[in-house]
C-alpha cells in the first residue's frame, strides 16, 4: 500500500505530464476498439447482403464476350437458353438441384397514365421468389396458372410503387403500363434498399416469364438462371452438376473456355472469409503500431521521471528502502498510467462506435475490450520495466551526489 501511495503521489504531482503520457495509450486502445468494431460491423453487413441473395442459391449468368475471365470469343460464346434451364432442372442430371428459375430481364418505362419512371422488369417462374429471397409486403405472388396462361400480372418494387402511384401507396388491383403494355398489379414487394454495390431491387417489377417474353422481350435468350440447391451442404455438388451439364451442352473443353459463370452464396461466403481475414490482419497491425507508440511514450516519460527524482531515490535508499520498493514504485506508476489510459481508451472507442456510418454500423467485440485492457496492463509492465529497474539499481551515494 505504501508503494501504491508513493506511486499515486508521484503521478498527481505531475498531472499534465501524466495525462499526456496516457494519451498515447488512450489513442492506441481506442484504435483497437474502433477498428475491430468496424471490421465486425462490416462482416455482419456483408453477410446480410449475401443472405439476402437467397439461401442455398446459385446464379448462372452468361459471360461477356471477350472478357478477361477466359479465352471464349464472341463468335463461339453461346447464350443461356430455356433448354439450358430445362436440362439443369432434370433430376437425372442434377439430383442436388431443388428448383430452377429461368430469368429474362429488361428495362422499360413504367407509368400509370400520370406519373412514370424507369423499371427493371424481371420475368421468371414462381421459384424465383425463394431463389432470390424476395418477400411480398402486400398482395400475392404470381403462380403456376399465371405462368401457364401468360397472364399480364406484376409485383412492383417499393420505389416503382412510390414513383408511379404515389409515396406509400398500395396499388394492388390497379393497372400499370410497361412500355405501354398494360399489366395488373397483384402485389408490392418488401422494401430492401440498395447496398453492397448491387442493383436496387426496389426498382424491379416481377412478372411471369411467359408474359414478359410474349409482350416485352420476345422469345430469345435468358438473362440468367437462378438455381436452388437442396441444402447448404449440397451447394458444391449442385455447382458441379450445373457445370457438367452446361459444359456438355455448350461444347466447353476446359473451365477457362466457359461462356457462362456460376455464382453461389457459398462462393461469396468464402471470398468474404478470405477478405475479412486479410482485413483483420491489417487492422491488427495498425492497432499494434498505435499501442507500441503509446508504450514508447510511457518509457520516455518514466525515464524522465527517474532522472528528475534521482536525489529522492538516493535519500530513500540511504534510509533503508530496498531496491524492490524503488522498482515497485516506478512499475506501479507505469501500470497505473497504462491501465487508466486503457480504460479511457475503451470508453473513447465505444463512444466512437455510436457515430452513424451510413449503411452499416460498427459492432463492439467484447473479446476485443477484454484484450485491450489486458494489453494495456502488459504495456505498463513491459515498457515501464526498464525505467523501474534503472531506478532500483542506482547506488545511494551516486544518487545523493546528483544535483
Amino acid at each position: 500500500m505504501e508503494i501504491v501511495r508513493f506511486a499515486v503521489a508521484g503521478l498527481v504531482a505531475n498531472r499534465l505530464r501524466s495525462m499526456l503520457t496516457m494519451l498515447g495509450i488512450i489513442i492506441g486502445i481506442a484504435a483497437v476498439i474502433l477498428l475491430t468494431a468496424l471490421g465486425n460491423g462490416a462482416a455482419q453487413y456483408i453477410q446480410g447482403q449475401i443472405t439476402g441473395l437467397g439461401a442455398n442459391s446459385i446464379t448462372v449468368i452468361p459471360r461477356a464476350a471477350g472478357g478477361s475471365a477466359g479465352s471464349t470469343s464472341g463468335a463461339s460464346a453461346r447464350p443461356l437458353t430455356s433448354e439450358d434451364a430445362a436440362a439443369i432442372a432434370d433430376p437425372q442430371g442434377a439430383p442436388d438441384v431443388a428448383f430452377v428459375a429461368p430469368v429474362v430481364q429488361t428495362s422499360v418505362p413504367a407509368s400509370s397514365g400520370r406519373s412514370s419512371t424507369t423499371a427493371t422488369v424481371v420475368g421468371s417462374t414462381p421459384d424465383y421468389f425463394p431463389g432470390s429471397n424476395t418477400k411480398i409486403a402486400a398482395g400475392r405472388a404470381y403462380d403456376a396458372a399465371d405462368l401457364d396462361d401468360a397472364r399480364k400480372v406484376v409485383l412492383v418494387g417499393r420505389t416503382v410503387a412510390d414513383d408511379v402511384f404515389g409515396v406509400g401507396s398500395v396499388p394492388v388491383g390497379r393497372e400499370i403500363l410497361l412500355d405501354n403494355v398494360p399489366f395488373q398489379v397483384i402485389g408490392v414487394l418488401e422494401a430492401r434498399g440498395q447496398g453492397g454495390g448491387l442493383a436496387n431491387p426496389d426498382t424491379n417489377v416481377l412478372a411471369p416469364v411467359s408474359a414478359v417474353q410474349s409482350s416485352l422481350t420476345g422469345y430469345g435468350n435468358l438473362s440468367q438462371i437462378v438455381v436452388g440447391a437442396r441444402s447448404t451442404d449440397a451447394q458444391a455438388a449442385a455447382e458441379s452438376e450445373i457445370n457438367s451439364i452446361l459444359d456438355r451442352r455448350h461444347s466447353i473443353a476446359t473451365p477457362d473456355d466457359r461462356d457462362y459463370q456460376v455464382i453461389s452464396s457459398r462462393q461469396l461466403a468464402q471470398v468474404l472469409d478470405q477478405t475479412l481475414s486479410a482485413f483483420s490482419l491489417l487492422l491488427a497491425a495498425i492497432a499494434a503500431i498505435s499501442l507500441v507508440v503509446g508504450g514508447i511514450g510511457i518509457t520516455n516519460i518514466m525515464l524522465v521521471s527517474v532522472t528528475e527524482r534521482t536525489r529522492e531515490i538516493g535519500i530513500r535508499k540511504a534510509l533503508g528502502a530496498p531496491p524492490s520498493a524503488i522498482l515497485g514504485q516506478f512499475l506501479v506508476e507505469s501500470v497505473i498510467l497504462s491501465v487508466l489510459g486503457g480504460i479511457l481508451g475503451v470508453a473513447v472507442g465505444a463512444a466512437g462506435t455510436l457515430i452513424p456510418l451510413g449503411e452499416f454500423k460498427p459492432v463492439v467485440v467484447p473479446s476485443a475490450v477484454v484484450l485491450a485492457v489486458a494489453v494495456s496492463v502488459a504495456i505498463g509492465v513491459f515498457f515501464g520495466g526498464y525505467p523501474a529497474r534503472r531506478a532500483a539499481k542506482l547506488r545511494p551515494i551516486e544518487a545523493l551526489r546528483r544535483e
